[in-house]
C-alpha cells in the first residue's frame, strides 16, 4: 500500500483530482506525472491475479485509454491537489465501484 493511501482515498471522497508519478510498463519503467481523479482502490474485475490496484482517470492520457489500474509498486508519488473534479466528467458507465463513497448518481 502505497504511503499516502488515506490521502488517496480522501481524493476520492472529496472528489479532488491528483498529481502521480508511476512507473510506466508500457514506456518501459519510465516515470510518467500525470494529473489523474482517483476512482477506486482493489483488484480489477478481469483481472486474474486479483492484486489490488488504484484505479484512476487519467486526463492527460496519450492513448483512447484514459483508465490506469496502478499496482502499489509502480506508484513513486501522490500529491492530493487543490482542484476537484466532478465524476460527470468521465462516469459514462453504471458504476460498481469497490470502495463506496457519496457521488451522487456516480456512486
Amino acid at each position: 500500500m502505497i504511503t499516502l493511501h488515506d490521502e488517496y482515498i480522501g481524493a476520492i471522497n472529496d472528489k479532488t483530482r491528483i498529481e502521480l508519478s508511476f512507473r510506466s510498463k508500457e514506456d518501459g519503467g519510465a516515470i510518467l506525472r500525470r494529473i489523474c481523479a482517483p476512482m477506486d482502490y482493489g483488484p480489477g474485475k478481469r483481472i486474474k491475479d486479483r492484486i489490488p490496484r488504484y484505479w484512476v482517470w487519467d486526463y492527460t492520457s496519450d492513448t483512447r485509454a484514459h483508465v490506469l489500474g496502478l499496482l502499489d509498486r509502480q506508484i513513486t508519488g501522490l500529491t492530493v491537489l487543490a482542484d476537484a473534479f466532478d465524476p460527470a466528467e468521465f462516469v459514462t458507465w453504471t458504476p460498481d465501484w469497490i470502495l463506496a463513497r457519496d457521488w451522487g448518481v456516480y456512486s
